[in-house]
């Protein structure tokens, strides 16, 4: 029997414009299915992958921040945000999507999977990972 490994993905890029924040998605949930202990970080522009309101209709492309909201049903409920990031981009948690979990634990309430931590915060998750990838 393999031992779980704690992934954390690293989020840098802006939503659209590369195909770096599709990737992560894509490869997350892939971990996810392998039963991994996948973590997400968003930092720098990726903070923008999981705002509220994108439309991406002048840019020809589909909108797939909806995508988010699975995340919580393949247990992805380990969603870090970089207070720093936020702050240089006049954005507060209020401002991202509501990305939820239903709690086994406690009788399936449903929880906020996104915490906002700082940059010192962030530096420990990656030193407790057992692998970074970031995109």
């Amino acid at each position: 029997m393999s031992e779980t490994k704690k992934f954390l993905f690293v989020n840098r890029k802006a939503p659209y414009g590369t195909i770096y924040a599709w990737e992560s998605l894509e490869v997350v949930l892939i971990s996810a299915a392998f039963e991994q202990d996948a973590r997400m970080a968003f930092i720098d522009d990726g903070v923008y992958q999981i705002a509220k309101g994108q439309d991406t209709s002048e840019l020809g492309i589909k909108n797939f921040s909806p995508t988010y909201n699975a995340l919580g049903d393949y247990d992805i409920n380990k969603i870090y945000v970089e207070k720093e990031s936020l702050e240089a981009r006049g954005l507060t948690v209020d401002d991202l999507l509501p990305l939820t979990y239903e709690d086994e634990d406690d009788d399936w309430a449903e929880k906020d999977s996104i915490k906002v931590v700082s940059s010192a915060e962030l530096a420990e998750l990656m030193d407790q990972s057992d692998v970074i990838l970031s995109f």
